[in-house]
């Protein structure tokens, strides 16, 4: 009897990242009807820096219009605020940070990890206990690796390893092309709120470019099964 082929891997879904979050209320207002309109798996809260309490009033007034929407909510590089801001995680830079907050914060939270510049760091991630990767965002001084070398690495990582991996796209184009990678998730942001025609257009157009990079995935996986794609 021929085995039953397996099932196409699920599609990709948004990562939000929000620009540098000083005042919270005009994005609380404007993050219901995002939401509404397009699948968000998580947001990735990045924060002005301020004293410990102003991010954690910050984070507090940002959650509940993240939370009911069932999108998780991520700290970006405050995992010691994450407890106290009632935040789902937070998004780690580097080996050195996972290693130090990863148990602090699993399993009841999430501990995703960036700043992965070897495949040798990526595979430490993974063997410390990352919940997921990030592949793909700029340095400091604004250098990353060329999209397909980003889309490699997704590829890469998603035929030898369990846990999600994120590609960073700072393009419509990169967006599909990480998804038709293989990413889990494909983690948009400026891209999104310095569009002019305003975050709820520009959201669409990631959420239609995945999709189009998804269906790549699905007729690679229809020819390797020797089925037609849907």
């Amino acid at each position: 009897m021929a085995a039953k082929p397996l099932p196409p891997p699920p599609a990709p879904r948004l990562y939000l990242a929000t620009p540098q979050i000083d005042d919270p209320a005009p994005l609380a207002a404007a993050l219901p009807a995002l939401f509404a309109a397009q699948d968000v798996a998580a947001l990735l809260l990045r924060l002005a820096p301020s004293d410990p309490r102003s991010l954690i009033t910050r984070a507090k007034a940002i959650a509940p219009a993240v939370q009911k929407a069932g999108v998780a909510l991520l700290l970006d590089g405050e995992p010691e605020l994450v407890a106290r801001s009632g935040a789902d995680g937070a998004h780690l830079h580097g080996i050195a940070a996972l290693k130090e907050f990863a148990d602090k914060l699993q399993p009841d939270r999430i501990a995703g990890v960036g700043g992965l510049r070897t495949r040798h760091d990526a595979m430490l991630a993974g063997e410390i206990g990352a919940d997921y990767v990030l592949f793909g965002e700029p340095e400091r001084e604004g250098q990353r690796p060329a999209s397909d070398a980003i889309a490699e690495r997704l590829q890469w990582w998603v035929e030898l390893f369990e846990p999600p991996c994120v590609g960073y796209a700072l393009s419509f184009e990169e967006a599909e092309e990480f998804a038709a990678a293989g990413a889990d998730f494909v983690l948009v942001g400026d891209l999104i709120w310095n569009d002019a025609r305003g975050p709820a257009a520009a959201l669409a157009d990631a959420a239609a470019a995945i999709a189009r990079g998804y269906q790549a995935v699905l007729a690679a996986h229809a020819a390797a099964s020797g089925a037609a794609p849907r």
